[in-house]
């Protein structure tokens, strides 16, 4: 009987031993952001120099694009309508978190704007073509027929405009932070004349202003979960700590070359709405962001609304 006993036993530990998830092996995670707010949550983590982390600071989105498609980028912080773009293309992606919400302002200083009305004949510099600052743009120009009336002029970079800014007394921009507070600083008879987020809230009773989000290739979350989720406590706590400690979280945001100036970058922090929002909140926020673009223009997302397998619930 005994004997028995000790044989069932071995079966049941062996058995449950095979269904155990291996143990993962650490890897380094190659991490992409963009040089603005979507970068600024990460400083604190990028200052602990955490060796499972390897970060990559680029100026243009398309490069994020390249790096997740061959490979090289394992989690990327990216304009939410880009990452509805991607997955719709390949369903190789999960959205983790929002990190960003609105961060755009219009700017000018020739007093001429008080309403977004007065957008009238005018002609607006502004970056992030086929990413949210246009899209924000062209939907609020449509809710208020404005949308053949506007002239949208792009340029390659925020420095672009903010130097454009400091010579030209008729330009109006749209400037997301820290630049808008960046360009402010170099000229002191500029000034925000519109919120682009008050400006959403208005029209948009259903969805918010996001700017940006945080995305994991399928294949690293499912073969290092427990990791990505170590790195989204990291990275909440990262944030957290930006938004309370800006003098500080100021001087590495110049120090990484985000914003030339330290004292700039810790003013123009609390305007960055920098956020750690997952789990549902994340994709209920999120859908109805996506859902808005989607009734304004299907392309900009990538033709249809993101199937619930494009969010990180765990």
């Amino acid at each position: 009987m005994l004997k028995k006993l000790i044989i069932i036993l071995s079966i049941m530990l062996f058995l449950s031993g095979c269904n155990e998830k291996p143990a993962e092996e650490e890897k380094v995670f190659n991490i992409y952001s963009l040089k603005g707010p979507t970068t600024i949550g990460l400083v604190k983590l990028i200052k602990d120099t955490n060796e499972n982390y390897s970060f990559n600071i680029v100026t243009a989105v398309d490069s994020i694009v390249a790096a997740l498609s061959n490979g090289e980028c394992d989690i990327a912080c990216i304009p939410a309508n880009v990452a509805s773009n991607l997955f719709n293309k390949t369903n190789d992606y999960k959205v983790v978190c929002i990190n960003t919400l609105s961060v755009l302002y219009l700017v000018e200083n020739d007093n001429q704007i008080s309403s977004f009305m007065d957008l009238k004949g005018k002609t607006i510099i502004l970056t992030g073509k086929g990413t949210t600052p246009e899209y924000a743009l062209r939907y609020l120009l449509s809710k208020y027929g404005l949308e053949n009336d506007v002239t949208l002029d792009f340029k390659s970079e925020a420095t672009e405009i903010v130097t454009i800014l400091s010579t030209d007394a008729a330009v109006i921009a749209l400037l997301p932070q820290p630049f808008a507070t960046v360009a402010l600083s170099k000229n002191p008879s500029l000034r925000i004349c519109l919120d682009l987020n008050a400006v959403w809230n208005e029209v948009s009773e259903d969805s918010s202003l996001i700017t940006g989000v945080t995305i994991v290739r399928k294949e690293i979350l499912e073969k290092y979960e427990k990791q990505i989720q170590q790195f989204l406590k990291d990275y909440q706590s990262s944030i957290a700590y930006v938004n309370a400690n800006t003098a500080e979280a100021g001087s590495w945001v110049a120090e990484l070359g985000i914003v030339e100036n330290q004292q700039i970058a810790a003013a123009a922090i609390p305007y960055c709405n920098i956020t750690y929002i997952d789990a549902a909140e994340m994709k209920n926020k999120l859908q109805g962001y996506l859902a808005t673009l989607l009734n304004f223009n299907p392309d900009s997302i990538g033709g249809s609304l993101p199937t619930d397998d494009f969010y990180y619930l765990p």
